[in-house]
């Protein structure tokens, strides 16, 4: 016999009073999907350096033409804000100082996933896509590739593409930008 039971869904707007209460702090590594708040996995070492490195590496190449977000939350829609490791930004004179992030704002998603991929393919990809976050990359540090999803159609990535450790990539919003997956990866 299955039991049905009713959950309490939260929107963007109660999650960030919850945290302006002090019911969540700092210290509680939690993101909002589809209205529920979901623990996320803790940082590595790897993980870091990688999110580093392509910091470094985006800061760079973009200059003035993008806000590289680092590990900050990006609003997708009334009850989902994930913090992904990395999201380029379109420019802004105040670099957002004056309202969130939200995916119409976004250039680039970046996740680096160590021991999340499966949950960022099958949950965070498709509610990118469905938010029109225009591409994403999910460096794949179990299998050392690189994963992007780009060319939105309809809600859902047209291409998806699994990138070796010796190739470059380009931001499809900066094709002139080109990086080795070998930075990105370490």
């Amino acid at each position: 016999m299955q039991i049905e039971v009713q959950r309490k869904l939260f929107t963007v707007e109660e999650y960030h009073r919850m945290g302006e209460t002090g019911i969540l702090g700092p210290e509680d590594r939690v993101e909002l999907i589809e209205g529920e708040i979901v623990k996320m996995s803790p940082i590595g070492i790897r993980h870091v350096g990688c999110v580093n490195a392509a910091t470094k590496l985006l800061t760079i190449a973009l200059g003035d033409r993008a806000v590289v977000s680092v590990q900050n939350p990006l609003q997708l829609s009334r009850i989902t804000e994930p913090q992904p490791d990395i999201i380029v930004m379109k420019p802004r004179a105040d670099f957002y100082r004056s309202r969130r992030q939200e995916a119409g704002d976004s250039l680039l998603v970046i996740e680096v996933s160590d021991t999340s991929l499966q949950y960022d393919r099958k949950i965070k990809v498709p509610l990118y896509a469905r938010a029109e976050v225009p591409e994403v990359w999910i460096e794949n540090l179990e299998e050392n590739v690189l994963l992007v999803y780009a060319e939105l159609v309809s809600g859902d990535y047209k291409t998806q593409q699994t990138l070796p450790r010796s190739a470059n990539v380009s931001p499809q919003s900066f094709p002139d930008v080109v990086i080795s997956v070998e930075q990105l990866l370490g």
